[in-house]
Order: C-alpha cells, then structure tokens, then sequence
C-alpha cells in the first residue's frame, strides 16, 4: 500500500470513528411481573439477602380508597411470588417504599389514608421485616397530615422529605433512628410551587441531594443541595417536570433519575441529573404510557433494575425493566458540588 491509499484509509477510520453514534442505553428484558389486581400501581424494588423484592399498591383504581400494599419476591428478578400483603385498619394504604436499615432489616413506609377521618386524613407508617413474609407494625412515623414519601438513610440516620397534605403547601426533612418515630430536623426547605414527593440521596462527602417534585401553575422538578447539619437548602429549578422521582447513584458516580415525564405522550422514564449544569436530561423511555410512573431503581451486576407500572396494555400493572447503560463518557458525569 503506498502513502497517499494509507492517508486515505486513516482519514477515512477516523471519519467512521467520529461519525458513529455515541452508545446508548438500552432495554435488555422488560416483563409483566403482576396485574392480578383491578389496578396495580405505585412501586419500589430492593435486594436483600441475595434476593429481589418488589412493593406496590393493589385497589379497584388510582384514587380507590380500599389500597392495600402488595409484596412479591424473587430469586432471579423473573419468576416474582407473593411474600406479602399489608393493610391498615380503616384505611387505604399508598406509595409504599423499601429500604434496608442499619441493623439490616427491611423497612417499608406507605401512608394510610383513612376513609372517614375523625381526626388526621393521612398518616406515615412504617414496618419492619427480616424476610418480608411477617412483619412487625404498622408504627405511626412523623405527624398527622404530613406525608413521608421516601425513607433514605445515611450512616445510622434516617431521613424522609414529608409534605403537607392539609392548608398551605409546604415540605419538612424528617429523621429519625431505627426504630423511632421520626421528629422534624428542618422546617419549611421550600418556599412555593406547591411541592409534593421527593427522593433523597447523600453524596460520599456527605452533600444532601434532593429530587423534589413541585405542582402549581409551572408544575417541575427542583433539584435541592444541604451540607450537614441538613438545615440550609438551595434549589435549582431543572424545568423538566418528574413525577414519582427516583434518584440512584451508580459505581461510578453518575446520578439516573427515574419517573413519569408527560411532555408529549405520558411515559415512566430515565434520566440523567447533570449536577453542574443542573439539568435533567431524558435518555430512555420505558414501554409505558397512559397511567404510569414511580419507579424503583436497583444498579445490579452491571444492570439497572426498573420497577414501574403501567397502563398502556389496557390496564395498570406492575413491570420490571432491566437496562444496560452506557459508559461513562457517553453521558454526563456528576462533579463535587462546591
């Protein structure tokens, strides 16, 4: 080969290198894992003790006062059985979410929502398990009328970002040990935009990070950042409106946010969180659409886990999405907030 054919081939492989697509994430597996249920919504996904396990509501429909929290297992993340199904006494139970505490049970909070109130509408309750077969509870956390959506803990501490359900809109940081009933560590972290539901996640220097959902006139998503002692949030509105928001952290630093994104057609969806530019950038829609959202989120063996729900084969129903992400500098990579 003389020089000008191999200055001709080189040019050419490098104009084949840059001109191909950067890698995209993409779905490996995606099943239907329940639907026995009139409507089966609102979920959150764990592992423990080298096993899956998989929470949500069953009721007649989305707004049904007759909720009742379901919980299946599995060994493989493809056959799922039932473990569990927890009721409260005179209420309907929602939104439940999973953790696992310091001392290594499984918790799950859900919020009951009684059908004639003498007193409190809503209360946060929370269980513990150490098979997720018998439980112990429900316990009473926070305070009446405050909705504790996601309980995320940081050394032996619990934190749970709770929301008024009754008069002027507004947002508290709960905590608590295991075992207690969470007291208010900070009041009033949001001035406006009626915020709702939230996910917490710490940073390895300890930073607070906040994926707060917020209603209004300009429903979006806020993106809120404390140092300890947990008391001073700034916030940062992302303009992309997430319902249902899940936040993880994957091995390598990047932050996925997952929920229900409803520009154009409503759909579950996967997105990252720029901390820098203090974006929210869509990357992967799931097979999803109509009533559908709150995802729990595992990063497993080089795969994100995605549990969600729903309607868009006719009813709502419960789904497990298993997606391969690409690597890291095909996406933005989270610095250090300063």
């Amino acid at each position: 080969m003389n020089l000008g054919i191999k200055v001709c081939a080189l040019v050419g492989a490098a104009f084949f290198l840059q001109a191909q697509p950067p890698p995209q994430a993409q779905i490996a597996d995606v099943s239907m894992v329940w639907g026995r249920a009139p409507h089966n919504a609102f979920t959150d996904l764990a592992r423990y003790h080298e096993r899956w396990y998989c929470a949500f509501r069953e009721g007649t429909d989305h707004n049904s006062s007759d909720g009742a929290v379901r919980v299946l297992t599995s060994a493989d993340a493809r056959v799922w059985q039932p473990a569990a199904l927890l009721t409260a006494e005179g209420a309907g139970l929602r939104d439940p979410k999973l953790s696992v505490t310091p001392r290594g049970q499984l918790l799950l909070n859900a919020v009951a929502v009684y059908r004639e109130p003498s007193g409190a509408r809503h209360q946060s309750l929370v269980w513990y398990s150490s098979d997720a077969r018998e439980w112990d509870g429900p316990v009473a956390v926070g305070d009446p009328n405050l909705w504790l959506w996601r309980v995320t803990w940081h050394g032996n501490q619990a934190y749970s970002v709770g929301y008024s359900t009754q008069g002027a809109p507004s947002i508290r940081l709960y905590a608590g040990a295991e075992g207690s009933r969470f007291t208010v560590h900070a009041g009033d972290l949001f001035a406006g935009g009626e915020p709702n539901e939230a996910s917490l996640l710490f940073s390895p220097d300890g930073t607070a990070l906040c994926l707060l959902r917020t209603g209004g006139a300009n429903p979006a998503s806020r993106l809120g950042r404390a140092r300890a002692p947990y008391r001073g949030w700034s916030w940062t509105n992302l303009n992309v409106f997430l319902g249902g928001p899940n936040l993880i952290r994957l091995p390598d630093g990047r932050l996925v946010a997952g929920g229900r994104m409803t520009t154009g057609n409503p759909r579950t969806a996967l997105a990252w969180l720029d901390l820098e530019a203090g974006t929210l950038t869509e990357f992967l829609a799931l097979p999803s659409g109509g009533d559908t959202g709150y995802p729990g989120l595992v990063y497993h063996d080089g795969l994100l886990y995605v549990s969600y729900y729903s309607s868009h084969e006719g009813r709502a129903m419960i789904y497990l999405a298993k997606v391969k992400l690409p690597p890291p500098g095909a996406a933005p990579r989270p610095k250090a907030y300063r």
